[in-house]
């Protein structure tokens, strides 16, 4: 009894040790995934990134400083002049909330940190977050090897990096932790049967509801996968467990949501969900009478349920179309419609066509963002049908959905990050255990094992009297106590199911060498892996957009921060109430750090108003100076790279502009802008295109910078040069040129002189008028 009792206590403490070394490993990831993401506060400073996080860092001020209460009912009148906007009910508040609360936590603790200090380090805290979350997912399917190894691989993805370093103030730096959490008490839900997790399932869809509007996957994707189990024969009540709660508690907790509430119910991104509650519970019915009733019952009940099933469905569907057939996108958003419908953006709503990542992802950005674990997805799929089970077939879903929602917006490359390192880490965990299987038997066989051997030279010859010699003894056994034969069968159902694995595992084994090579291999992949990761995350994605830097021949650093200061000479130069006139990129940046008013900005809920925007940016200098006269503009913002060589500055999105101002207004046609189908601001360029107020706005006074006026960007020199303004005045220009800003001139400065003599001639005609009528008078 001494050796059984030790061998379990060697077991214990291998198990503890393994728990214990997870423990540290996760810990380790954690900080892997904070710290590869600081390289932008080393680098360069602690600054907020791109546009759309200084709209969540100014709303996050506003929550601190007022309180959750105002915060639900402010009414920004600094954004969308003279609309104005609703900011408790048009914004999902998971981002701001998490950050306003660990910002009064540390405050409690008397940790006196800013707002803006938590606002950047939220991303990479959320990275650790999510890393220990894909080991739980990834564990949950294939084990704790595999867990860890998905969860050090979403640690330094570089598609997820992009959206989460520091500084990177953004909804997806919480949505993609409360994704993969999701995802992970669905599965917990799925393998337990436990009610509690169904619970907490819930919850944390509920906090995915609250920081993006991206939580229509998981209500369009966990339904997916239930209707395929029940589809191949795999509903279980663990199933009805982990989806029904999910449906009723998760849209009553989305309802909640101001942004969202009864889209909840009444917008097409939900319905899959609905149906497939009916069918599970109809399934689930049939399934529950199936057991209380024979089976000539049963048929009747299961043609009865199913013919009710069918009606209410039919039911169901038929009010579900009513309610969407008044809408001309049949209840969908634009941004679902381009998902389904790659081309839809660019036929009907261009002002989604026109942001950058919206647009498809190129192969190459495949390889950046994800570098090698393209090649380990293909792996780890294969390796979830060694068995497929409910967990595993719910993970390949999730990557087959993400490959191709990635393939139509580049911005869904984040979505596929954590999909690819699940299944890459699979790949790897059951690679690793082949090849250090092979290794152990192979070192085994050397060490003197004649029996391994024997086995090595004849396996089938060794398996086939092993089968024979349990044939005979069954047989005998069975001859000598037939009352025991129903027992010797259910055991040698149980005996060949462990011989099987046993002769799998023995095939899976490879050569010494082999194997040597495949580590050393995996190994190689491992380190090229993460020196990319580390590449891209100091050098790809780590320069904020509002500070740019570039490199001289002779390696010299060259700073340009011209945004920042443009937003500081507004803040100093201009009044409080004065209204700034750009394109709708530049809205956020300009209200939260110049405090000034802006007629668009990212938020891009009012197509009509950008399209005024853009109409006036697409007219000649009179036209534009009326359209803006009627917003009450005073100062106009454009962004100009022509001299440095910025790539992104305005003239480059010109034809956006002129896309979706003739989208509302008929006059702005786009080949008026392009010569022989091809955009220049050449000589060759149109006369539109050359006394358009963009085209102005951007090329005064540029001839005076190199004496031709070449533009570095388009590498051609521009085609009207010498130029006045007659309705705008330049009144601050960056050090680089890169942000320009002009004030309109007041309507009396413009046309004093033209005045005059409309005057004296009304003034004349009038007096002539007044003679005749006194000289025709007959009483005098």
């Amino acid at each position: 009894m001494a050796d059984p009792e030790n061998a379990k206590e060697a077991t214990t403490l291998r198990y503890a040790f393994g728990n214990v070394l997870s423990f540290f490993i996760l810990l380790l990831i954690g900080v892997l995934a904070f710290w590869i993401r600081l390289f932008s506060v080393i680098k360069y400073e602690s600054v907020i990134h791109e546009f759309d996080p200084y709209f969540n860092y100014r709303v996050t001020q506003f929550l601190t400083k007022n309180g959750i209460y105002d915060f639900w009912n402010w009414f920004d009148d600094r954004t969308w002049y003279p609309l104005g906007r609703v900011i408790g009910g048009t914004v999902y508040p998971g981002l701001t909330l998490t950050a306003g609360t660990i910002w009064w936590i540390l405050n409690s603790l008397n940790i006196p940190l800013s707002v803006e200090t938590v606002c950047v380090f939220t991303a990479p805290i959320f990275s650790a977050f999510a890393s220990w979350a894909t080991y739980l997912l990834t564990k949950e399917v294939k084990g704790a090897g595999a867990g860890l190894t998905a969860a050090a691989l979403l640690a330094m993805v570089p598609s997820y990096i992009s959206r989460s370093v520091a500084g990177s103030y953004d909804n997806e730096a919480v949505a993609i932790f409360a994704l993969i959490f999701t995802f992970y008490l669905y599965i917990k839900t799925l393998n337990t049967g436990s009610l509690f997790y169904a619970t907490l399932n819930a919850l944390a869809y509920f906090y995915m509801v609250c920081s993006w509007g991206g939580y229509t996957f998981i209500i369009n994707l966990i339904p997916m996968h239930v209707l395929l189990c029940i589809v191949t024969g795999r509903y279980s009540s663990r199933l009805y467990i982990a989806y029904a709660p999910l449906v009723v508690l998760g849209t009553l907790l989305a309802a909640l949501v101001p942004v969202v509430g009864f889209n909840a119910v009444m917008t097409s991104e939900h319905f899959a969900s609905f149906l497939v509650f009916i069918i599970i519970h109809v399934v689930a019915f049939v399934y529950y009478i199936k057991g209380i009733l024979s089976p000539k019952m049963f048929k009747v009940a299961v043609t009865l349920v199913v013919s009710v099933g069918l009606v209410v469905c039919c039911a169901v569907m038929a009010i579900l179309i009513a309610l969407v057939a008044s809408s001309p996108t049949k209840g969908w958003s634009g941004r679902s419609l381009s998902l389904l419908d790659p081309t839809y953006a660019s036929k009907y709503i261009p002002i989604i066509a026109s942001v950058s990542e919206h647009q498809p992802p190129t192969w190459p950005s495949y390889f950046m963002d994800i570098n090698v674990l393209a090649f380990l997805v293909p792996a780890g799929i294969i390796a979830c049908f060694l068995p497929l089970s409910d967990a595993s077939s719910f993970v390949v879903l999730y990557i087959v959905t993400s490959v191709y929602f990635s393939g139509v917006m580049v911005r869904l490359m984040l979505v596929l990050a954590p999909a690819a390192c699940v299944m890459s880490g699979i790949a790897l965990s059951e690679s690793f255990s082949v090849f250090t299987r092979s290794i152990k038997f192979q070192l085994h066989g050397l060490s003197g094992s004649s029996q391994v051997d024997s086995g090595d030279a004849s396996s089938s010859t060794v398996v086939a009297q092993n089968d024979a010699g349990k044939a005979e003894k069954t047989e005998d056994t069975a001859k000598e106590r037939p009352s025991k034969k129903s027992k010797k069968k259910e055991k040698g159902i149980v005996d060949k199911p462990s011989l099987k694995a046993k002769i799998e595992r023995r095939l899976l084994v490879l050569p010494f060498e082999a194997s040597i090579f495949a580590i050393l291999l995996l190994v190689l992949l491992g380190a090229f892996y993460v020196v990319h990761c580390v590449w891209a995350a100091a050098e790809a994605y780590s320069a904020p957009s509002i500070v740019l830097t570039s490199y001289s021949h002779d390696g010299g650093l060259h700073v340009f921060d011209d945004f920042r200061e443009a937003y500081a000479w507004l803040s100093h130069n201009t009044e409080v109430d004065d209204k700034v006139a750009s394109w709708w990129d530049y809205g956020y940046q300009t209200t939260a750090m110049a405090n000034r008013t802006v007629i668009v900005d990212n938020n891009t809920w009012n197509n009509t108003h950008i399209a005024t925007v853009g109409t006036a940016m697409s007219s000649p200098e009179k036209a534009a100076w009326e359209i803006f006269n009627s917003l009450d503009v005073k100062y106009v913002l454009v962004v100009f790279g022509g001299l440095v060589g910025y790539p992104s500055d305005d003239i480059n999105k010109f034809l956006w502009m002129v896309r979706i101002g003739g989208g509302v207004f008929p006059h702005i046609k786009e080949p008026d802008y392009l010569r022989d189908g091809q955009y220049r601001i050449d000589s060759q360029a149109t006369p539109t295109m050359l006394n358009c107020l963009m085209y102005k706005l951007s090329y005064y006074r540029f001839v005076e910078t190199d004496g031709r006026g070449f533009d570095r960007v388009r590498q051609t020199e521009i085609g009207k040069k010498n130029f006045k303004l007659t309705h705008f005045e330049e009144v601050f220009t960056t050090h680089h040129w890169m942000v320009r800003i002009y004030k309109l001139k007041p309507p009396r400065n413009r046309i004093r002189g033209k005045t005059k003599k409309p005057r004296s001639k009304t003034s004349s005609t009038t007096r002539t008028k007044r003679s005749a009528a006194t000289k025709r008078n007959p009483w005098h």
